[in-house]
């Protein structure tokens, strides 16, 4: 199935440039409307976002859209995208709506909406909104207008939710933890579930300005966080994006502990604990240490394409519980639809606290492979032209005929920025910087001619 308007994670791009325009979001609130009228769905569309400026207007011509298809609307403020999830399907809500570019900069914005029971909207869904918005769009008579009221105690449950995720027989107090809200979505809720445990708790970047989310901070920028961590002698750090739908940490010795990890953490000590682990999801991108650790243990893994969607699939078709990506998008679907960085968090914590290790140890227990990642600025539509171009196919053929059996490449366009990723995983970092060089270069060719 195509869609034009809607990508791997809902509509995405730069403010003020089709489709992230208020004439485009505002025929999308109507249409999302007129789809929910069609489906029978009479609840309330919750709204949420994160902390970038563009949200009050996005906000704003979502909500008038909403009303003019007789949609009522109920406005959560700043909220993580799985605390707008986590009240989707726990309300009374015909669907819910996430304002947020996520790790991007400010001035990038995007839109997701959840279903009813809090998963994202699938592909057929999104397809008949599409179609709606080529129709003109009309507007219900004035006494069938939705209505817009602000759910005033939207972080308070979201709150006691997160905090209900662990064991209450087991205390995380006095545990010393670092916490980079990264400006965003979680600079109220994440501090106070975790204050609210009895966490000694450092917090960094929890001062937004509509402009700093994501600014050298966050789970895509942790130095400032490891230099903390150091300087404080913290027991670990914990890094959210803007949304706090993904989460990475730095463990006390300032070293950082990606989502590959953190996923082989909570797998390896469900197994410990004798709970119900009946396998792994996870993406092409995620480290072959982490494949093989988990067979060590005897925990199933399986691989999906890069997504937090399609890891949720794959895990909903196997009947598994627990996914994730490099990138620290951790799915728990025995305690929330979807990726939620706090409860990933909290889980790791409890790992912590329940086995008396650090969490230097309990991540070196995952054997890792050394990997080489680049990004290249691409326009639209190049993704699939550089994946077939006879150079780019000989320049990775070679390197994988060098790499082995043990080790591998991916090449794939980006689903949310204009860039085309280029990894390469083995036993030898020297060798695969050679290589990467090798297929960079033959990349370079083929765009620019």
């Amino acid at each position: 199935m195509t869609l034009s308007l809607f990508g791997t994670d809902g509509v995405r791009g730069r403010v003020g440039v089709e489709p992230i325009c208020p004439d485009t979001i505002l025929k999308l609130g109507w249409a999302i409307g007129k789809y929910l009228n069609r489906s029978g769905q009479s609840g309330p569309v919750l709204i949420g976002k994160d902390t970038r400026l563009s949200g009050y207007m996005l906000e704003s011509v979502l909500e008038a859209g909403l009303c003019s298809a007789g949609k009522d609307t109920a406005l959560l403020g700043p909220l993580p995208t799985p605390g707008i999830s986590y009240l989707t399907r726990t309300t009374d809500a015909g669907a819910g709506i996430v304002i947020s570019g996520s790790h991007n900069p400010h001035y990038d914005n995007g839109i997701k909406i959840f279903s009813t029971t809090g998963d994202k909207i699938n592909d057929p869904s999104l397809a008949e909104i599409e179609q709606l918005m080529m129709q003109p769009p009309d507007c219900v008579a004035a006494e069938l207008l939705g209505k817009a009221y602000r759910m005033d105690d939207a972080r308070k449950r979201y709150i006691d939710y997160c905090k209900d995720t662990i064991d209450p027989e087991t205390s995380l107090e006095n545990l010393h933890v670092v916490l980079d809200c990264a400006n965003g979505a979680a600079y109220d809720v994440a501090p106070r579930v975790f204050s609210g445990l009895g966490i000694d708790l450092t917090v960094m970047n929890a001062e937004p300005d509509g402009y700093n989310i994501n600014q050298e901070c966050g789970s895509t920028d942790m130095r400032k966080l490891q230099s903390r961590v150091r300087e404080s002698g913290a027991d670990l750090g914990i890094a959210f994006d803007g949304d706090a739908d993904r989460m990475l940490m730095i463990d006390e010795d300032g070293s950082e502990v990606n989502g590959d990890q953190l996923l082989y953490i909570l797998a390896a000590h469900r197994k410990r604990k004798g709970s119900a682990i009946s396998g792994v999801v996870g993406t092409i991108l995620s480290n072959l240490g982490l494949q093989e650790s988990l067979q060590d243990v005897d925990i199933p893994f399986a691989r999906t394409k890069v997504g937090d969607r399609y890891v949720r699939e794959e895990m909903i078709t196997r009947g598994w519980e627990l996914g994730g990506e490099t990138s620290g998008h951790i799915l728990c679907l025995d305690k929330s639809t979807t990726g939620d960085g706090i409860v990933s968090a909290l889980g790791v914590l409890t790992a912590m606290r329940e086995t008396g290790e650090r969490l230097s140890q309990l991540a070196r227990a995952m054997k890792y492979y050394p990997q080489c990642a680049m990004n290249i600025p691409i326009e639209a539509g190049q993704g699939s032209f550089i994946e077939q171009h006879p150079a780019v196919r000989n320049a990775v053929s070679d390197a994988e005929s060098k790499l082995g059996p043990s080790g591998r490449i991916v090449l794939r366009a980006s689903g949310t920025e204009p860039l085309f990723r280029v990894m390469l995983e083995g036993k030898d970092s020297r060798q695969l910087e050679k290589l990467a060089d090798g297929v960079v270069k033959a990349i370079h060719r083929a765009i620019s001619r």
